[in-house]
């Protein structure tokens, strides 16, 4: 075995000689950065709120995850807590690392949720609303829970798609399950809405608290931030939109 890893060695030298090629180029290096690598020669942008799932390789996530433990677990010792006496604390390191990965941000690693889309046969042009869906996320700048509510209005036309109400849940969690900001996660559930369903007008309520205000900074735990937007028909007409308005249940 060593003459073989020897002679592999000898054969790459020889094939460049000036600037010879290691025989294991990923061997040391951190699998979050060789998935950086794949982005930025892609041109890709992997902000907090964005979607990286085409760029990881079968068998990454979990090896993402191991890495991720690993550097909690040095921040937790930045912090001075004891990881080896401290029977609290002993596997927090693992857990965040498992909750960041599979379950709060796992918008930014999973494909699109599957859907099932059906043509407007019956050609369906009434407004249709759906909501209150939970929505659950964490805000970017601390890391701190977001929990809200999301409304959506959907006017649909003949070349519409049609999908499931649940469906409308999946999607909007995929799209919350990243570090937010509320203003361009509802703007990010507009654009994803409107290439699924295609429809002639669109329209989004959504209303959150944002925990970085409950829990640190001004401590103010009464305050919500509301966004809307309306596409389409809904910002040409203002008669549909009061009506999709006047129409939102549970909004106080």
């Amino acid at each position: 075995m060593d003459q073989l890893v020897h002679d592999l060695s000898d054969t790459l030298l020889d094939e460049n000689p000036e600037n010879p090629a290691p025989a294991y180029p990923d061997e040391g290096v951190p699998l979050s950065q060789r998935i950086r690598s794949r982005l930025t020669d892609a041109g890709v942008r992997y902000h907090a709120n964005d979607n990286i799932a085409p760029y990881l390789r079968e068998g990454e996530l979990d090896l993402l995850q191991q890495e991720v433990a690993s550097k909690m677990k040095d921040v937790l010792r930045s912090l001075v807590i004891d990881l080896e006496a401290d029977h609290n604390s002993r596997d927090t390191a693992q857990r965040v690392a498992k909750m960041f990965i599979r379950e709060v941000f796992a918008g930014r690693y999973e494909a699109t949720p599957p859907l099932t889309e059906f043509p407007n046969v019956e050609h369906l042009n009434e407004l249709l609303i759906v909501g209150p869906l939970r929505v659950r996320s964490a805000c970017s700048h601390h890391l701190c829970p977001i929990m809200g509510r999301i409304w959506i209005g959907v006017m649909p036309n003949e070349n519409s798609n049609l999908i499931g109400l649940s469906k409308y849940a999946r999607l909007i969690d995929w799209v919350m399950k990243r570090p937010q900001i509320q203003e361009e996660a509802v703007s990010q559930i507009a654009d994803l809405l409107e290439q699924k369903l295609k429809p002639d007008g669109l329209a989004v309520v959504l209303e959150a608290d944002h925990f970085c205000m409950h829990w640190r900074g001004v401590k103010d735990d009464q305050s919500k931030m509301v966004n809307s937007i309306m596409r389409g028909s809904f910002r040409r007409d203002p008669a549909l939109r009061n009506e999709f308005l006047t129409l939102l249940p549970q909004r106080d």
